[in-house]
């Protein structure tokens, strides 16, 4: 019995043995070139679909904030853009903003088409679809502030321009290697590229429609009760979403999970991502307690203020200053909207704030962490 013991015990003790030395060793082993293509192949797609997965959540964010009358048109707003984003980031998009010379302004008119090469260190096809939901992403924003004022038509026209047009010229600027890239400034995943342009565009549609009817008094701001929320759980539900659909943002923006130091990175950008939306959404809570009554919707678009900030540079923050930066986004996205109902410009679901203010923040912050940058860029790409 010993002996029959002895032959299968000491193969599997040394096999195991063995599987711990490599382990120990895995931080500095090297992938393959067909490994590393497939991890990075992999983290373009999961990443993706998690982006898109926020689709959804903006679609619930902005049922929920809507009149109730208004929900069906949202939701054809919502399906609708992401669809006409899709073709026409195929159509034009993607090579206007990677088809710029270096330094440049702007790329080719031309369709995508899938050239893969393993030297590229990824499938062509998943960048495409990662830059896709970017692209749709920033159309997303524009649709809640504009509710309810808006005919379905003429946003999606607005939404092909914005989706096969702006959004990729800006992009190009910085992602594409354009004049943004060669003047030292750094959004390593959109708070101002995906965020401030998707915020401003809502912005500019948001002062050029004017505000709902009966939306503002005469002497300021104030809400009336038809214009009251329609589902502060489907509000709720659809920030998680958002925030979800987050890590995917943020981590996706790696552009890379086949070594040991990537893997490292996106998990540390994950925590940030997370922490910064804590930030955000404790510090709405209590700047709007001191200010009275605690208020659920602010704390909620706090959570999306503090993603934003932290979208430019999740990477090289510590905890604490992750948390620091979600923190003043929140902030932000309350005195922002006491800001825009001065000024009476009617943003349905607090976008403006959320992702324009807190995005400028947030890429203004950069060098704060980033000793690669500079504030003079980063305000330059602001």
């Amino acid at each position: 019995m010993r002996k029959i013991l002895k032959k299968f015990i000491t193969p599997a003790v040394s096999f195991i043995l063995l599987m711990g030395m490599t382990s120990a060793g895995m931080a500095e082993s090297t992938v393959s070139a067909e490994v590393g293509f497939i991890f990075n192949t992999f983290l373009f797609l999961m990443c993706g679909f998690l982006v898109m997965f926020m689709a959804c959540g903006f679609a619930m964010l902005e049922s929920g904030m809507v009149t109730s009358r208004s929900v069906a048109v949202i939701c054809a707003k919502n399906i609708g853009l992401f669809s006409i984003a899709g073709v026409m980031f195929w159509l034009v998009g993607y090579n206007l903003a990677y088809g710029i010379p270096e330094g440049g302004y702007i790329g080719k008119f031309v369709p995508w088409s899938d050239g893969s090469k393993l030297d590229t260190g990824y499938a062509d096809g998943s960048d495409w679809y990662f830059q896709m939901v970017f692209c749709a992403t920033t159309v997303s924003i524009v649709s809640g502030t504009l509710a309810e004022r808006i005919k379905l038509w003429p946003f999606f026209l607005f939404a092909a321009i914005l989706s096969g047009i702006i959004y990729p010229i800006v992009m190009g600027w910085q992602w594409g290697g354009g004049w943004l890239a060669k003047a030292g400034f750094s959004d390593f995943a959109g708070s101002t590229l995906v965020h401030s342009t998707g915020g401003a565009a809502a912005l500019a549609g948001a002062i050029l429609l004017g505000p709902r009817l009966g939306r503002f008094t005469k002497s300021g701001a104030g809400p009336i009760k038809p214009f009251a929320a329609s589902s502060i759980p489907l509000v709720t539900v659809g920030v998680f979403i958002l925030w979800l659909g987050w890590f995917g943002f943020n981590g996706g923006s790696q552009l890379a999970m086949g070594s040991f130091d990537d893997a490292v990175a996106v998990s540390k950008i994950f925590i940030n991502t997370n922490l910064a939306a804590c930030g955000g959404v404790l510090a709405a809570a209590a700047v709007t307690r001191l200010s009275g009554k605690t208020d659920v919707i602010q704390m909620l678009n706090g959570a999306i203020g503090g993603l934003v900030a932290i979208t430019a540079e999740p990477l090289m923050p510590s905890p604490i200053a992750a948390i620091l930066i979600g923190g003043v986004g929140g902030i932000i996205v309350v005195y922002g909207t006491k800001l825009l109902f001065s000024f009476k410009i009617d943003d349905v679901v607090g976008a403006i704030p959320a992702h324009l203010f807190a995005g400028v923040w947030g890429t203004l912050a950069v060098p704060i962490t980033n000793p690669d940058t500079t504030f003079g860029a980063q305000l330059l790409g602001v």
